[in-house]
């Protein structure tokens, strides 16, 4: 492999040079204990990238504690310093990237509301902008827009979309994935913008070739049944292809809400040729499949992992070169099965030279596929970012600089068996130093129809450099699976799918690895709630638990959103999430057996504060004892978790699990 020369491990934007008011690790924080302060940093770099000519770098970054971010613009050439320093002010630059040489494309935020006033609202107003780094100016774009394609061959022209992108129907508004867009090419020498597309529930989701083509579509009808369909580059007529898939029918909720499945990506050569995530012939799992559109035969199946789906594919790291690179399936972290053995012999070569490789990535690299941006995260990584330029690796910055790699703590991956003989479940297990029995959090994931790999995690490894170890299932209704992984969660919420979180922990104490007097669940979101089911069971196998955003009220929750739910299966599916089927913790409140702490943001957008305030006022009701706690002015999402939610959030955390979690605490 040519294109490593011997590693330049210097670091070219250390902290010094990210200006990091925090203080650096003393020499005995290194290996003992990270300060809180260190955990609840915003990610300091959050992204890199390389512009197409390789002359200059991108880079998202917040300088200190509780600023906000900004865009550093480096020449390649000249690392030392940033050549421009960019903000928004009174808005915060959310994201950027490079759309041709010299121009920035990228998404801004404000808080303009004091409160959330609905479900899926917002305290926020978003703008969209692009950056000219000729003229050193900004333009702001009226309305929020997402970029669909770069389009390599028009350097002055993107094309963009309207409306928040699909959420594959995973969060609250079910009618998110067939939502009609608008499609615009956008002058990036003007800022106008020539309408291209106006999707309908017809052609509602649209997919589109790098040269601009709309290539593939899906939408519903009037009888809700999902259609599918192709045109070639240049062709104004849809042709409908493939089965129809029927959201009246509970036997296609995977395929529905598992995010993956269809069309992936176009052959790169021939126009009739494309790839289709899909199940065939009784499979359990999904597989990759090349897909004649013409014909409307499967060709042929490219490939299959046994215990998992495939869940995406990847293509040539060179902006515009369509060949398919590999294929992506969960395992010990995201696996990849590889077709291109150029690209394979690349990340081979950038794996033996990245300190704590694990899952590594090129986010981004020039025309010329000479300079590129490398990222890798892992357990002994909290997300790093390295150059490659002129056959030398260099490492340009990290998401969080002030930890040691020795200071965190490997990561497992593991399976058990279900109680009821029908699964055996994966999970990913963050070992603390020491020796076993370890006393044990089980965090569970939100959701709970989405994928969890474990590669860097946050809370994983703040309760692990704690002295807990934290098991990470992927219960029932975790996608990327197979299918009877899913469907065997049907209306399950506080049943079969809280036994499978149990039961790693049971798995876990008959391995020696924990102290069955010494366990507790803490979860976010969905996680929240199993939570609260955990804290109401009988025979109760945990000393406490603590629920962040959770789910308590169901019912109001399916209230505020059922108004977007037309197939029958998927009214089915929500209702089955606690409210006419599973377990409600609200109706439970007098059932909890074990102290409970509960977190909440004020402005929590996906689960609304009443789910706490509520739950609260019966808790006490009922005579129970706990706490709660309110972080002001913070939402759902990690991202808009800033340094001071999460300094309170994880000091009463850790505080509460070592003093008040069950008799002298965890």
């Amino acid at each position: 492999m040519n294109l490593l020369k011997k590693p330049l491990m210097a670091a070219m934007l250390g902290v010094s040079t990210l200006g990091l008011s925090v203080s650096a690790p003393t020499e005995t924080q290194a290996t003992g204990t990270v300060p809180i302060d260190v955990w609840a940093l915003r990610d300091v770099v959050n992204a890199v990238q390389i512009s197409p000519d390789g002359k200059h770098l991108l880079v998202h970054i917040n300088p200190s504690r509780e600023g906000d971010y900004l865009l550093q613009i480096y020449k390649t050439d000249d690392l030392s310093k940033p050549f421009r320093t960019l903000n928004a002010d009174p808005m915060e630059i959310t994201g950027a990237g490079w759309v041709s040489d010299n121009l920035i494309f990228g998404s801004a935020w404000q808080i303009k509301r004091e409160s959330v006033r609905r479900q899926e609202g917002d305290v926020r107003n978003y703008a969209s902008y692009f950056y000219n780094l000729d003229t050193n100016k900004f333009q702001q774009i009226e309305g929020n827009f997402s970029i669909v394609e770069r389009l390599p061959d028009e350097p002055n022209h993107i094309l963009i979309a309207s409306g928040a992108a699909v959420d594959g129907g995973l969060g609250n508004d079910p009618a998110a994935a067939f939502r009609p867009r608008s499609y615009f090419k956008l002058n990036l020498e003007t800022g106008s913008r020539e309408l291209v597309m106006r999707g309908t529930s017809k052609y509602a989701n649209v997919t589109f070739d790098n040269k601009g083509n709309a290539r593939y579509a899906q939408g519903i009808d009037s009888d809700l049944k999902i259609k599918s369909f192709y045109r070639r580059p240049g062709e104004t007529n849809w042709k409908q292809f493939g089965e129809e898939i029927d959201q009246n029918d509970p036997d296609n909720l995977y395929r529905l809400l598992a995010g993956f499945f269809g069309v992936v990506g176009f052959h790169h050569e021939n126009p009739d040729l494309g790839y289709i995530i899909d199940t065939r012939d009784g499979d359990d799992k999904a597989a990759l499949w090349l897909f004649n559109f013409e014909t409307e035969q499967y060709v042929e199946k490219l490939f299959q992992a046994e215990d998992a789906d495939v869940m995406g594919i990847g293509l040539h790291s060179i902006p515009g070169n369509d060949k398919l690179a590999f294929a992506s399936y969960p395992g010990e972290k995201m696996m990849r099965h590889w077709f291109d053995e150029e690209e394979k012999a690349l990340y081979e070569a950038l794996e033996q030279q990245i300190p704590y490789a694990h899952q590594l990535s090129i986010s981004s690299r020039s025309y010329d596929g000479r300079t590129m941006v490398v990222f890798n995260n892992g357990p002994r990584d909290p997300g790093s970012f390295w150059l490659v330029k002129d056959g030398q690796l260099a490492k340009l910055g990290s998401r969080n600089p002030l930890i040691d790699p020795q200071q965190l703590s490997d990561v497992k991956f593991i399976r058990y068996p279900a109680r009821d003989g029908k699964l055996t479940i994966p999970g990913y297990v963050t070992v603390p130093k020491g020796e076993p029995p370890f006393p044990l959090i089980v965090l569970p994931h939100g959701g709970p129809a989405v994928p969890e790999v474990v590669t860097y995690d946050e809370w994983g490894q703040l309760l692990a450099n704690a002295g807990y170890m934290v098991l990470q299932p992927g219960y029932r209704q975790t996608v990327g699976w197979g299918k009877k992984h899913f469907d065997l969660a049907y209306h399950e919420h506080g049943g079969t799918m809280q036994d499978d979180k149990d039961d790693g922990a049971l798995w876990l104490v008959e391995q020696g690895l924990v102290d069955p007097d010494r366990m507790a669940m803490f979860g976010w979101s969905y996680g929240g709630y199993a939570a609260l089911v955990a804290a109401a069971r009988e025979n109760n196998i945990y000393q406490c638990a603590i629920a962040g955003a959770a789910v308590s009220r169901p019912e109001i929750w399916y209230n505020d959103i059922k108004r977007g739910i037309r197939a029958k299966a998927l009214d089915d599916w929500f209702q089955g999430r606690g409210v006419y089927y599973g377990t409600n913790p609200y109706k439970e409140v007098d059932k909890v057996n074990i102290p409970l702490l509960m977190v909440h943001g004020e402005d929590d957008s996906r689960v609304l504060l009443y789910h706490m305030t509520d739950y609260q006022k019966a808790f006490e009701a009922a005579g129970k004892q706990g706490e709660f706690v309110t972080l002001k002015d913070a939402d759902h999402f990690y991202r808009t978790l800033m340094y001071t939610h999460q300094q309170q959030f994880y000091t009463k955390m850790l505080d509460y699990l070592a003093n008040d979690c069950g008799p002298g605490g965890l």
